[in-house]
């Protein structure tokens, strides 16, 4: 069923372009272009009846797309022309519906509002009968998600015939709004040199004031239009010249280049090592350019990471006779003798012998 996507919008492309040549927005025009074309008849075509509701579908969908920005308004209007002469001659039962997502609908109010400002009533008409048809199918996501199915599908590129080009600047700077706004330049004027004229340090605040504002902005809103016109037409042009100038391939030829000599210059080239003194260091010399670049040329160290002991001792300090005591071996033997101190006196051996020995008396008497 994907196939036929290109065929339609094609059709729908051809149908809108003829649409535009006209240069209106009134349904009697689309309406004879679609019977002359007899866009009717692209549902009896070779579709089983089971994959008519998929085939309407896809054909809504395509048609859909030019309903919404970025498109300009003549072609939106056709879209929305399109779309309700869709949904009223579809074969498919139970009717399809158009799918829109809730983040297009804001762009349809605003579609509906400009087509109330200037007056395009049959757009408003269409629209509201759409509406009360309940021909739109308000959705979370412009396109059904399913199994096997991609998040985001592949967009084929846009007409560029179609899309609305940027004007305004162009429409917002007009000879009536340039001339409103030089009046209200020079009475400010005046009326800054008149505060200003008791003063004589306050004249230099008066240099602020552009004197040629009207004109200066008149002419790069011209230059912009020009340049937003010979845009396409200069693309055309370069894309014309065979030999002539540098082409986007010598560019590209000279960018890779430029990439290639910074790796090399970066990386330098590592000599391969025999199997067996891998475990080695390797040695790495990196050629330097022709430009006086530095040569880099040593071995390649690795840092071991210091020991326990060694953190140890680089945290931990400790000064004075502790310190000596801690670093002091300690022998096996003075682990099994006794260890008095000076003022133990009536701890000695001897006192505990004359304890002993007193002992039976004691307990005779």
């Amino acid at each position: 069923m994907a196939s036929y996507g290109k065929q339609v919008k094609l059709d729908c492309e051809e149908l809108l372009s003829r649409f535009q040549k006209t240069e209106s927005v009134r349904f009697e025009t689309f309406s004879t272009i679609w019977r002359e074309m007899k866009f009717s008849e692209i549902f009896y075509g070779g579709v089983s009846n089971s994959r008519k509701r998929a085939f309407t579908r896809l054909i809504l969908d395509k048609a859909c797309c030019f309903f919404l920005p970025p498109f300009s308004f003549q072609i939106r209007v056709g879209g929305l022309y399109l779309l309700y002469s869709l949904h009223g001659c579809q074969t498919a039962v139970p009717t399809q519906h158009i799918r829109l997502a809730l983040k297009d609908w804001e762009h349809v109010q605003k579609f509906e509002k400009d087509a109330r400002d200037a007056q395009h009533w049959d757009a408003v008409y269409i629209l509201q009968q759409m509406l009360s048809h309940k021909a739109f199918h308000f959705t979370a996501m412009p396109t059904l998600l399913c199994f096997n199915n991609k998040r985001k599908p592949e967009r084929s590129p846009l007409c560029e015939d179609f899309i609305e080009r940027t004007s305004r600047p162009h429409e917002l700077v007009n000879p009536e709004t340039l001339e409103e706004l030089s009046n209200i330049h020079e009475l400010y004027a005046k009326m800054k040199t008149a505060v200003t004229a008791s003063s004589e340090q306050a004249v230099s605040s008066i240099d602020l004031i552009r004197k040629n504002l009207v004109p200066e902005l008149h002419g790069t809103v011209m230059d912009f239009y020009k340049w937003q016109q010979s845009g396409d037409a200069t693309d055309d042009h370069s894309e014309d010249d065979g030999g002539e100038g540098p082409s986007s391939q010598q560019e590209s030829s000279k960018r890779a280049d430029l990439l290639a000599s910074i790796k090399s210059r970066a990386f330098g080239q590592a000599s391969e090592a025999v199997r067996s003194r891998r475990h080695r260091q390797v040695q790495l010399d990196v050629a330097g350019d022709e430009t006086g670049a530095p040569h880099f040329s040593g071995q390649s160290r690795r840092q071991r990471k210091p020991s326990l002991k060694a953190k140890t001792n680089m945290n931990v300090k400790i000064s004075g006779e502790i310190w000596k005591a801690a670093t002091a071996m300690t022998n096996i033997r003075n682990l099994t003798t006794l260890d008095f101190s000076h003022n133990d006196t009536a701890t000695t051996p001897k006192a505990v012998k004359e304890e002993t020995k007193s002992t039976p008396e004691s307990n005779v008497s």
